[in-house]
């Protein structure tokens, strides 16, 4: 009992804590982070999918591609693409592709990634290939949000928990959508895991939806995996057409 106070109190004067934006003094907006600030790199190479595979599958299904884009009357429910070498990538022309995940594990970590849904669709961003952020088309809906909703934590795999969003900052299907996440993974020491895993800032569309989130199991589709202190990112591709670019990490490290 007494290592698990110490690690929540060593939590609270981490360093990845402290590396948190200040929401008042440090707001802004406009381009990404990773243009103007230090420590950030690139997961996509802007030709292929190298430093990528898919789980559970032989063949993951997803293209990288120059161009994406959203028709509303002729094909609402797709993305329309050309496969091809670039710094986009899709999950296929049906939307229904394997998990893809890097091939790289990560601990503490700050992630910036722009994604685009098509009308109705379905898709998540896993920290640690564990614990999931929602993506999903809830652009105009103006009723009670829920674990499924954009920018959700997802419930957890026994159905316990999940966390809405605080607010609705969807942007419409075919428009890009930016999320912006501060994540540290499980502590453990000695084998034994001492402290939870948490989302310490979540932004979806340079909003906050989330602040400090403790997450104490990994979520609904999870892969099965038990928790560790690295993982990959992972990406969900089978419920729906998605499309993402833009996606940069940086360690959280001391100032």
């Amino acid at each position: 009992m007494l290592r698990v106070i110490l690690a929540v109190l060593l939590w609270a004067l981490s360093p990845a804590r402290a590396q948190l934006p200040d929401l008042y003094v440090d707001e802004s907006h406009g381009d990404p982070p990773f243009l103007s600030q230090p420590g950030w790199r690139p997961l996509l190479n802007g030709k292929d999918l190298h430093g990528w595979h898919g789980v559970g599958r032989e063949t993951h299904g997803w293209s990288t591609t120059r161009s994406v884009t959203w028709r509303r009357i002729f094909d609402p429910k797709r993305l329309t693409f050309t496969p091809s070498p670039g710094d986009r990538m899709v999950n296929g022309q049906e939307g229904r592709a394997a998990y893809l995940e890097t091939d790289e594990a990560f601990g503490d970590c700050e992630v910036y990634l722009e994604f685009m849904l098509a009308a109705g669709s379905n898709s998540g961003v896993f920290f640690n290939g564990k614990y999931e952020v929602q993506l999903f088309d809830s652009f105009g809906f103006t009723g009670t949000l829920m674990p499924g909703d954009n920018g959700a934590i997802y419930r957890l795999w026994d159905g316990a928990g999940g966390w809405p969003p605080l607010r609705n900052a969807s942007r419409p299907p075919g428009a890009w959508q930016s999320l912006h996440v501060w994540f540290r993974p499980p502590r453990f020491e000695g084998g034994r895991k001492i402290a939870n895993a948490r989302f310490l800032r979540v932004l979806l569309n340079e909003m906050l939806v989330h602040e400090d989130v403790e997450i104490a199991a990994p979520t609904g589709n999870h892969k099965d995996r038990s928790e560790a202190p690295r993982g990959p990112l992972m990406l969900q591709g089978d419920h729906g057409p998605v499309a993402f670019r833009s996606i940069y990490l940086r360690p959280l490290k001391a100032p």
